[in-house]
């Protein structure tokens, strides 16, 4: 592992507040609501950086046991499994209720389909922070310190708990709103605006296609965007492959950036495939391209080749 690789998670760590792997855990995402304020669209359909909402929090919970979607079924990014509520259309807690039947694991996380800026880590933070804190559930809130159930972790055992007594007094689930379900849970916060950004409207959706074009977020944004396209997991030095581009473009030509970092990937898919191989490969081809660069210094210097004294 790199010198950048190992300070990368050295300070992922830090910022993640643990020190340990947090416990396995299953996803249900509520991905069936009617998106009134979209006009009745596909919401989970609806692209944000050239990715379906849907598929972007599928992506950050691709760590889960098991994945179910609450929803009619439709093409994803990845396999989960699928659920609908009785009748479709009873509510997030009856959806909830119908995607937990499923579960297995003593922790949940519970997702809507229309999360763009989520990722893999706060999901980490979020199932941390709930087992060191005893609580029932941690859920993030968001810029006005609102809290957002569902984006979430969960003890799996309280939900079914609650769910239960929720079922017995009103005699089933059909409607009832989330908070009552969420206020007989004993719940810890932990604010990210970010990631809790969810798109209720058409100027949310507008406003998340401009924020992952800023110049902080396109190059990662694109990256993780390519790699879902093309169906590869791997997390690879983005920076070493940058640096080779250039030097190739510089040392070589221009058109020998994309070309060489084509042929690293294919030398380290047929080798060890894994991102050391990446930048293993990454490393030989910059010193071949260094060494095109000082020849051509030389050839420089000397006049090249219609030198009077070339011969």
């Amino acid at each position: 592992m790199t010198d950048n690789a190992t300070a990368g998670l050295a300070a992922t760590a830090a910022a993640l507040g643990a020190t340990a792997a947090p416990p396995p855990y299953d996803a249900v995402v509520l991905a069936g609501g009617a998106a009134r304020r979209l006009g009745g669209a596909d919401k989970p359909g609806v692209r944000i950086g050239g990715r379906a909402l849907l598929d972007r929090v599928l992506t950050a919970c691709a760590d889960a046991r098991t994945t179910v979607v609450v929803a009619a079924p439709r093409s994803t990014a990845r396999p989960v499994r699928w659920a609908r509520e009785e009748p479709p259309g009873a509510g997030p807690v009856a959806a909830l209720a119908a995607g937990l039947r499923h579960t297995r694991a003593a922790h949940t996380v519970v997702l809507s389909a229309d999360l763009p800026f989520l990722r893999a880590d706060t999901l980490r933070r979020l199932l941390t922070t709930l087992g060191e804190s005893g609580a029932d559930g941690a859920l993030l809130t968001d810029a006005e310190g609102r809290d957002q159930p569902l984006v979430a972790a969960y003890r799996t055992a309280a939900l079914r708990r609650e769910l239960d007594a929720l079922a017995a007094v009103h005699d089933g689930l059909t409607g009832l709103p989330l908070r009552r379900l969420t206020g007989a849970l004993r719940l810890t916060r932990v604010p990210d605006p970010h990631a809790s950004f969810d798109c209720d409207t058409w100027d949310d959706i507008v406003n998340a296609r401009a924020r992952i074009r800023e110049h902080g977020h396109v190059l990662d944004e694109w990256i993780s965007a390519v790699k879902d396209e093309l169906g590869i997991d791997l997390d690879v030095d983005t920076n070493v492959l940058l640096d080779l581009a250039r030097d190739a473009a510089h040392g070589v030509a221009r058109p020998a950036a994309p070309l060489t970092t084509f042929l690293v990937g294919y030398a380290a898919a047929r080798g060890e495939g894994g991102p050391e191989a990446v930048a293993e490969a990454a490393r030989k081809a910059a010193a071949l391209a260094l060494r095109w660069e000082e020849e051509a210094a030389e050839a420089g210097e000397s006049g090249g080749p219609s030198a009077p004294d070339a011969g």
